[in-house]
């Protein structure tokens, strides 16, 4: 039998809030009918989600998701969500969990949410004046390393690399940041023990090959809704997937239209963009575009830009963000029409992270 969606979602709802197993967020846990899954909020299980926002549920729809609570996250419920596109098992770099985005301006782009996309790190260093500033952008990819854009060490008059920060919002808030009734914990900053800048990277090259490189922070950093792990396409369904013509999404602080960097992290959906037409357009500056780099955009007013350098380009797969790409570089006024950026192809150096991360 067929139901109203305005009244019935508001019982399933509040099942799930009254009637809860003791799980937590992320555990692992078995769907109505025994399949493995993770427990996450009901946002971030799209099976589930898509059967919460029918205009009409049936009876057993309804049923299996509110036999599929399995805790609570605080006040929010959580739901056993199973998803056939990610194996969580295997996913999660040195057995943690990672791409988990608990939230419901880069140029032309939107402002994030406080806890959306909790692995954005920020690179900082300090002038000859002793002045502190962010130029760089990283993705957390467990609780000690942060993975960027080797370019982001090149050696520059006046500048030395001074930690890394992560679970930042809005930079010039000191403190925590709030958005209406919500407040993030306070960032945290972190120092660099290790840099290890990939062996054939060349910083005067113009193709800009193999710029990638790992931070070892000195010590691990904490786990919340603000800072968590991005995973990495280590399996190999999620490695040779083809995203040519997939909409991914950047994230960062770099440079927006005003010509200024942004004071909060935005985030922008860009397309995947055919190698060969990105070969096209950079041909003629003498750039030679490899598979081991992505080329994202080209759309009129979407771009990351200065300042984003070494952020994600990430898609999400499942119930999980993966990290496709690391900002490199683009054209020197960004965000022009039919000039995409270019990025590291992150699912190629796979092998280089792994060897390269100590224990």
């Amino acid at each position: 039998m067929l139901r109203s969606k305005s009244i019935l979602p508001y019982l399933v709802l509040s099942c799930l809030i009254l009637h809860v197993k003791g799980l937590n967020l992320n555990d692992r846990c078995s769907s109505p009918n025994g399949v493995s899954g993770r427990c996450v909020h009901l946002r971030g299980c799209p099976p589930l989600r898509d059967i919460y926002t029918k205009p009409v549920v049936t009876y057993q729809e309804s049923s299996f998701l509110s036999d599929s609570r399995c805790g609570m996250d605080g006040r929010i419920p959580l739901v056993c969500c199973v998803s056939p596109d990610l194996d969580t098992s295997t996913s999660a770099p040195a057995g943690e969990t990672c791409g988990v985005d608990y939230s419901e301006r880069i140029w032309g782009g939107n402002e994030t949410d406080l806890d959306e996309f909790p692995w954005t790190a920020l690179i900082r260093y300090r002038r000859a004046n002793g002045v502190l500033t962010f130029n760089c952008g990283g993705s957390l990819i467990n609780s000690r390393y942060v993975i960027t854009a080797a370019h982001c060490f090149n050696e520059r008059a006046g500048f030395q690399v001074a930690g890394v920060r992560l679970g930042e919002h809005t930079i010039s808030n000191e403190g925590k940041d709030c958005k209406e009734t919500e407040c993030a914990d306070v960032p945290v900053d972190r120092n660099i023990e290790k840099i290890t800048v990939h062996e054939d990277y060349d910083a005067n090259s113009k193709n800009q090959l193999n710029d990638i490189a790992l931070v070892r922070m000195d010590r691990d950093v904490p786990s919340s809704h603000y800072i968590q792990p991005i995973c990495l396409p280590t399996q190999e369904s999620l490695n040779s997937r083809n995203i040519i013509g997939h909409r991914l999404t950047a994230a960062g602080w770099g440079r927006t239209e005003t010509g200024d960097p942004s004071d909060t992290k935005l985030k922008v959906v860009l397309e995947i963009t055919e190698p060969n037409d990105c070969s096209t357009v950079y041909k003629p500056a003498g750039i030679v575009i490899s598979d081991r780099q992505l080329c994202a955009g080209g759309e009129k007013g979407k771009d990351t830009c200065t300042g984003d350098s070494g952020g994600p380009l990430m898609q999400r797969v499942g119930t999980r963000w993966v990290l496709y790409g690391i900002v490199s570089f683009g054209p020197k006024l960004c965000a022009r029409k039919g000039i995409p950026g270019v990025y590291t192809n992150v699912a190629k150096y796979i092998d280089w992270i792994e060897s390269n991360m100590e224990v």
